[in-house]
């Protein structure tokens, strides 16, 4: 589990809590279920418009990658290609068919394997990149439902708000209950602006991140790959993947 995530989220509503508290009110206070239902509900409903069924139904996979996904470990994948590059040194690059197997990440197997089969380089190149493109494009969309949930979830909220203030209006004939009214209100607008900035847009810039993450890495391993097709010792592999350059 990402704990920064999790610890982020609890930061977050746990000063919401604690701000509520200071001030002399309760939990009690904020809870107003059809204010919720509309904000939520509404967000969905507005997402599920702005995107494919597809792509909608894909969410709680792309939450648990949020949550529960493993940070790429660059040092390791360097050295499994720097080890690569010893045993290709040593034994010839078609050794390596054996050894990919026991990689557990498929980008470098492919492009290992790819390197293996004789491959030209240029292809090779091709071939990753074009992998890394599709990549990006399939995360991209994760964190783009994540984006216009905390867009849309505010001006629902402001919706919910002015139906609980027109109900209040109808109600001019009952001052005492307009203060409970008004308050019941603005829970929606607090609804919406709450799920959008604790929730929706920072899932969203997490995924956003994790991508740029494994992109940086995913260009590192094509330039190991190159490296090891082209015959470099084992040093300047490790150079090249470390600097990021061809």
């Amino acid at each position: 589990m990402d704990l920064a995530t999790v610890i982020g989220l609890a930061l977050g509503w746990g000063a919401l809590m604690i701000a509520l508290i200071m001030e002399g009110g309760s939990l009690g206070d904020l809870v107003n279920p059809s204010a919720f239902v509309l904000v939520f509900g509404g967000t969905l409903g507005a997402t599920t418009v702005a995107f494919s069924l597809k792509q909608i139904l894909s969410v709680p996979g792309v939450v648990r990658n949020a949550f529960f996904c493993k940070d790429t470990d660059m040092p390791r994948l360097i050295r499994s290609i720097v080890d690569f590059a010893r045993t290709a040194r040593r034994e010839g690059i078609l050794s390596l068919e054996n050894e990919v197997k026991a990689v557990d990440n498929k980008f470098l197997q492919m492009g290992v394997r790819l390197v293996v089969d004789g491959t030209p380089s240029e292809m090779v190149r091709e071939i990753l990149e074009t992998e890394i493109v599709s990549l990006q494009e399939r995360h991209k969309v994760g964190e783009n439902i994540f984006a216009t949930m905390g867009g849309f979830a505010p001006t629902l909220g402001i919706i919910g708000t002015v139906m609980g203030l027109i109900h209040m209006l109808a109600s001019l004939d009952k001052p005492g209950a307009m203060g409970p009214a008004i308050a019941a209100a603005f829970i929606a607008t607090l609804y919406g602006v709450a799920l959008a900035n604790l929730v929706f847009l920072p899932i969203g810039s997490k995924l956003k991140a994790r991508t740029t993450e494994e992109i940086i890495a995913y260009d590192m391993m094509v330039e190991g790959i190159l490296s090891l097709q082209a015959g470099d010792n084992p040093r300047m592999v490790e150079t090249k993947m470390g600097s990021g350059v061809s």
